[in-house]
């Protein structure tokens, strides 16, 4: 575990090591992939302490990534079947990684894909839970501490196994009938945020899909003709139904599957996009028999972004990341003192696992740890990784911001924060900002200013 001067240090070292290029003239770039199993143990929480823990395991969770070197130090994209890694966890995995691939904590793209039936990790909240005896748990430390070693030990394995990239392959297509915004307008133009992940008012699954982003998006790596790798993005979350301890890595994982058995030889992996306010809501009401229609949907959604791929060669090569401050909430019920008094004094454990997790990111804050913000620039292609629950109108103003580039975004990497959500949200009242969300109004002139910055080329 690392001690504050430790994380400092490596912020650091982050600050400087911001942008390097590769051509392809001058370095060779390579590329390995793994998958290390990631399932926690019977009786763990499952969302941060709020719903049921771990009573079986429906199907085991993961971490696929992948390895890219050629580009100054090597740079790692590692895709987690959990729901959220936060503050000192996140850099713990973050850290432990680039000690085994010889590169820089900012070097290593981390992502949760936000199944719900799946841990969250955050070190400095439940070592204040156990401080001050609270009955809630959010994550069990010795297990997250097992599962970082062996993600970091399956990337450092995979570079004996390296392959040449000479090619990149970009395709998209649309997903059917999965993705619809929480917000919506009822037949009175009223608006509404409470479009859940499983809704089962039929008026409000009728009210209109709302802000989305309705194509997955497909980045492949290729050795000439052969496909090594595809990275998949989708904006939404990703459940049909959860809450009873059956870990699952849900719809998303089941396509994930799909695409693996259709592609073999190709390494498959999954990363949801900015979909803080994006659910299946409108399509789903909770029925189980939807978790193996939605993973069909999203398979024939990926099917047909790998069938339109276009490849081309790889030339100029960029990584680059730039830092992200975001204000700690100060809106009643989120000072410090009222957290402190909530984490000891909640009758419910949630409760006092809420409070955790709000102070945790207060002390990061008040620590002066900016958030980084990365990107993998190919030129024609770019992916980039965005914090928490970031709502999709940040992964489509990334994609405004090159807009002459295929832009892949993964949401859900340092998930401190909790909701980011756009101005207008806040006007709106959006309810999910109750409890989720531990920023400040004005977060999104904050997170576009970045997002423009880390986009724009040289």
């Amino acid at each position: 575990m690392m001690t504050r001067r430790e994380a400092i240090a490596t912020l650091a070292i982050a600050s400087n090591f911001g942008h390097a290029v590769a051509r392809t003239a001058d370095a060779k770039l390579t590329l390995s992939t793994f998958m290390t199993e990631i399932t926690p143990p019977i009786g763990h929480p499952c969302m941060g302490g709020g719903i049921a823990p771990v009573k079986e395991i429906i199907d085991p969770l993961f971490a696929h990534g992948f390895v890219i070197r050629g580009v100054g130090k090597p740079v790692a994209f590692v895709s987690l079947d959990w729901c959220e890694v936060r503050n000192g966890a996140y850099e713990l995995f973050r850290t432990q990684i680039a000690k085994a691939l010889d590169t820089a904590p900012v070097r290593v793209m981390v992502s949760c894909i936000h199944q719900h039936d799946t841990p969250i990790a955050d070190l400095e909240a439940q070592q204040l839970l156990e401080k001050h005896k609270a009955k809630g748990a959010i994550c069990d430390i010795a297990f997250l501490e097992k599962a970082v070693g062996r993600v970091a030990d399956g990337a450092k394995d995979s570079l004996k196994n390296s392959q040449p990239i000479t090619h990149i392959g970009t395709g998209e297509a649309k997903v059917e009938k999965v993705a619809s915004n929480r917000r919506y307008t009822d037949s009175d133009g009223k608006v509404h945020y409470n479009r859940m992940s499983a809704t089962r008012d039929a008026k409000i699954r009728e009210a209109e899909d709302g802000t989305i982003d309705p194509f997955v998006k497909t980045l492949s790596f290729w050795n000439g003709d052969t496909a090594l790798l595809g990275l998949s993005a989708y904006a939404t979350h990703p459940m049909s139904f959860y809450g009873k301890g059956g870990v699952t890595a849900d719809f998303v994982g089941m396509a994930r599957k799909l695409r693996q058995a259709d592609t073999r030889g190709v390494f498959q992996m999954y990363a949801s996009g900015c979909s803080g306010n994006v659910t299946a809501g409108k399509y789903n009401d909770g029925d189980p028999a939807n978790r193996p229609m939605l993973a069909e949907r999203m398979n024939a959604g990926m099917a047909a972004a790998w069938k339109a791929t276009k490849k081309t060669p790889v030339k100029d090569v960029a990584f680059r990341s730039v830092p992200l401050t975001l204000e700690a909430r100060t809106s009643a019920g989120f000072s410090e003192e009222a957290l402190m008094k909530r984490l000891k004094d909640d009758p419910k454990p949630f409760g006092q696992c809420l409070a955790a997790l709000g102070l945790s990111w207060k002390q990061r804050c008040d620590a002066g740890k900016p958030i980084d913000v990365p990107v993998l620039d190919f030129g024609t292609a770019v992916l980039t990784l965005l914090p928490a629950e970031s709502y999709v109108e940040f992964q489509l103003a990334a994609q405004k911001a090159r807009p002459d580039s295929f832009v892949l975004v993964a949401g859900y990497g340092e998930c401190g924060p909790g909701y980011i959500p756009i101005e207008r949200a806040w006007k709106e009242n959006d309810g999910n900002l109750s409890d989720w969300c531990w920023v400040n109004p004005g977060s999104e002139k904050r997170m576009v200013e970045a997002i423009e910055k880390v986009m724009k080329v040289g």
